[in-house]
């Protein structure tokens, strides 16, 4: 199996605004270094329902990852709009991942219950809001490295160890 290709979109009006640094998409691109996987395409936007949504299109439509992370976005905040912007764009839900992310997390941050986060499948992309912080980052991640690279092998239709 080639790497997989992993592209990250930064969710966060101040580091859009170049007034923040992106510390919680230099945590994915860490994780995708230590796993062998590609970093095919990073971009910071604000929290805009419409920029969101089009980079995520963009990037599933042009197959330029097989699994798309976003970061940021994902609370209660007015301008979170992360996870309407990823259900907008989104084909097919995969619950199970956020749904495992938040309680995963829950033992050692209650506040993960907060989230709403979502993830899901454009054509052969899966696409996953995480959180915002670095540390929520890696939590997510952590639920999710047993499962990526069977995910995209379905998605992707390569022979698996069902």
């Amino acid at each position: 199996m080639s790497p997989i290709r992993v592209a990250v979109l930064t969710v966060s009006d101040l580091s859009a605004a170049g007034k923040r640094d992106d510390t919680s998409g230099d945590a994915i691109v860490e994780w995708v270094s230590t796993r062998g996987y590609r970093l095919s395409a990073r971009e910071v936007v604000p929290d805009e329902t419409d920029l969101i949504a089009a980079c995520l299109i963009r990037w599933a439509d042009e197959a330029t990852a097989d699994v798309i992370f976003t970061t940021g976005g994902t609370g209660f905040g007015p301008r979170d709009v992360t996870p309407e912007a990823t259900k907008t764009v989104i084909e097919r839900d995969a619950p199970g991942i956020s749904e495992a992310m938040r309680a995963d997390a829950r033992q050692g941050m209650p506040r993960t219950i907060l989230s709403r986060a979502v993830a899901g499948i454009r054509h052969a992309t899966l696409i996953v809001n995480l959180p915002g912080s670095p540390g929520g980052v890696r939590d997510g991640l952590r639920t999710l490295e047993t499962v990526v690279e069977h995910a995209v092998q379905i998605l992707t239709h390569q022979p698996t160890d069902h």
